[in-house]
């Protein structure tokens, strides 16, 4: 049983924005994900939606699958990541921000990191009939710990019935966003409807960390592809868990 499955973290898929810019690392070069995928497809993996990946991940079903999953729903990743993933035959779970339609990373504003387009209802739609997946990133990008329980809970739950409505489709993946939760949120998942929910925790997930509390794999627009492989295809992000 492959109890040690890497879910890739990725957040835009552009050309990074110039030396000095506030979170430019969080942008990965199209060339870049292309030879990522394709080196994993090289080697016999197949890339997987969190709805794709929860048999593995529960120990149901075995195979050389990893998880590939997108923060935020920026348009880049329709347009670079999309024709990538499906030359490939992977499936991807995009975690949309559901008040953000054709919006953009207002949240990043007060950071002054530059204004990035997210995807429109039309773009969601066309994303989720490529055959892959839509997930939640609340209503406002919201830090969860910060809110009272209620509007945390409606924050979960509008969003997942907004994305829900708009791709015509039930959406079950939810994504903590910053990775900034406490446990009564990841409680709040399951009522809510949700199947899984990821964090921002280094690791590889398996049956032992539970739907809810899944860790990630960041990969950074500095991920040459040695660390790449050392993050996917070995203990590396185990021997760093939170």
């Amino acid at each position: 049983m492959n109890t040690s499955i890497p879910i890739l973290m990725y957040h835009q898929i552009d050309v990074p924005a110039p030396r000095g810019t506030q979170f430019r690392g969080l942008t990965v070069h199209p060339k870049s994900f292309a030879r990522q995928m394709r080196w994993m497809h090289r080697l016999g993996y197949r890339g997987l939606s969190m709805r794709d990946l929860m048999p593995y991940l529960k120990g149901e079903q075995t195979g050389k699958v990893f998880g590939v999953t997108f923060d935020d729903g920026f348009r880049n990743v329709f347009t670079n990541a999309l024709p990538v993933l499906t030359e490939l035959g992977f499936t991807s779970t995009n975690y949309l921000v559901a008040n953000q339609f054709d919006g953009g990373n207002v949240w990043d504003a007060q950071n002054n990191v530059p204004f990035s387009s997210l995807m429109t209802q039309a773009e969601a739609r066309a994303w989720s009939q490529a055959g892959q997946e839509v997930g939640s990133h609340t209503l406002d990008h919201v830090h969860l710990p910060e809110l009272s329980l209620e509007d945390a809970r409606t924050q979960m739950t509008q969003s997942r019935q907004i994305l829900s409505e708009v791709v015509e489709q039930e959406v079950t993946a939810f994504c903590y966003p910053y990775g900034h939760f406490n446990a009564e949120h990841a409680v709040m998942a399951a009522e809510a409807g949700y199947q899984n929910a990821t964090t921002t925790r280094r690791g590889l997930a398996g049956p032992q960390d539970g739907p809810f509390l899944l860790p990630r794999v960041g990969i950074w627009r500095t991920t040459h592809m040695l660390r790449f492989f050392q993050k996917c295809l070995t203990g590396h992000e185990n021997r760093r868990r939170g």
